[in-house]
């Protein structure tokens, strides 16, 4: 999944407004990003892409950051390209550049590259990209090339030190796709259909030696896979957005320390659900609906794992038109029910839509923004968006 690069514009707007919103932060107002690996590939270099939100959401390029190494445009809709770092002791995104096979790390405080670090010789992720995922410790890298999941010591300064590899796959030889972790516990999906849980208390994972179909992906016998993955806050229920001619959304409870048979949920009203993820009080399901040109919110119960219907947007504009697939998202707001969702548009011209939540009486709508999309000038492809600060869990 590639498309091509037809656009380099606002390279001289840029600086100036980043040098005007800097100096405003410089001035004691705590910062607000949403970010975007604009996963550029050969010969142009890649970037992470900064935007400033309005009060009413809307978003503003403040400042394109160099990552000086190659994306490839494109790949699996679970597999994150960025990770947001938000301790007491630094702030940092990371972003993967599949094309270079490198990870590199910038400070969110100075918007610089603060390092970068490779896997080993075999890692690479050149054909669907290379997800991210994180804690305070380490961070873990899915090479879709290599079928393998590369540890590396989060280090000052946003740095990383690689530690080490495990060769994964699933249970018909799928590719690692989708992968979260919470606590001692690292959950992954394979392009198969399949599942499958890690120990990560030593750092590097370990199998729990759970790998099983998911149900849906049995039932449907194999016309629908979980692609993206989350996990509660408390490490009780493990989540799936399924790729499906159908929205299917599966839960497993992982109390017990592995993945358990998924429960499904479906619904005909639109089609796919490959990237979901839980509100900041895990009241709330957002799920992507990929090709189906809508976000849909489930209303989540934390103590029992059941989702139970919410609301759902209008078609987001521009489908076909204007961009092929929705994909990664990120909050309006860090906190509550999050306010709505900010969406990456894949396509040759890549933008980011905002669709906003209300609520009222126990009921929620959801509805795209009057001035959405922004345009992320600086992409090839866009999956994945990043926010600061990110949800707390």
């Amino acid at each position: 999944m590639k498309t091509c690069f037809k656009s380099w514009l606002l390279r001289t707007a840029a600086p100036v407004l980043a040098i005007l919103l800097v100096s405003g932060l410089a001035q004691g107002a705590s910062p607000q990003y949403v970010m975007t690996n604009d996963d550029v590939s050969f010969p142009f270099l890649s970037s992470v892409s900064f935007f400033t939100p309005a009060p009413n959401g809307s978003l503003t390029l403040l400042q394109r950051v160099s990552t000086v190494g190659y994306g490839i445009s494109g790949g699996f809709f679970g597999a994150n390209r960025l990770a947001v770092l938000n301790t007491s002791e630094q702030h940092c995104v990371y972003s993967s550049e599949a094309g270079t096979g490198d990870i590199v790390g910038i400070s969110i405080d100075s918007l610089t590259i603060g390092g970068r670090a490779s896997g080993s010789s075999t890692d690479a992720g050149t054909s669907n990209g290379i997800g991210l995922v994180l804690n305070s410790q380490y961070l873990y890298a899915s090479f879709t090339d290599s079928n393998t999941i590369g540890t590396f010591q989060i280090m000052s300064g946003c740095d990383l030190a690689f530690v080490g590899d495990v060769a994964v796959g699933g249970l018909a030889a799928g590719v690692i796709n989708g992968m979260a972790v919470r606590g001692n516990m690292m959950v992954v999906t394979y392009t198969d259909g399949s599942i499958q849980s890690f120990n990560i208390s030593s750092g590097s994972p370990v199998s729990n030696n759970d790998a099983q179909y998911s149900t849906a992906t049995l039932t449907s016998k194999d016309a629908t896979y979980p692609n993206a993955v989350d996990i509660t806050s408390d490490g009780k229920f493990a989540i799936f957005g399924d790729t499906s001619t159908a929205e299917v959304v599966e839960v497993s409870n992982i109390s017990s320390g592995k993945l358990t048979k998924t429960v499904v949920h479906k619904s005909t009203a639109t089609i796919s659900s490959s990237n979901i993820m839980l509100s900041p009080d895990e009241t709330l399901l957002y799920v992507i609906n990929t090709q189906g040109a809508t976000i849909t919110a489930y209303k989540f119960n934390k103590a029992t794992g059941q989702l139970t219907p919410g609301c759902r947007s209008g078609p987001v504009s521009g489908q076909s038109a204007n961009w092929s697939y929705l994909t990664g998202m990120g909050f309006v707001s860090p906190t509550g029910n999050g306010g709505g969702v900010y969406v990456a548009e894949f396509s040759s011209t890549p933008a980011i839509a905002m669709v906003t939540l209300t609520t009222s009486g126990g009921k929620c709508s959801l509805q795209e923004a009057p001035t959405s999309p922004y345009i992320d000038p600086y992409s090839q492809g866009l999956l994945s968006i990043g926010t600061f600060p990110p949800r707390a869990f």
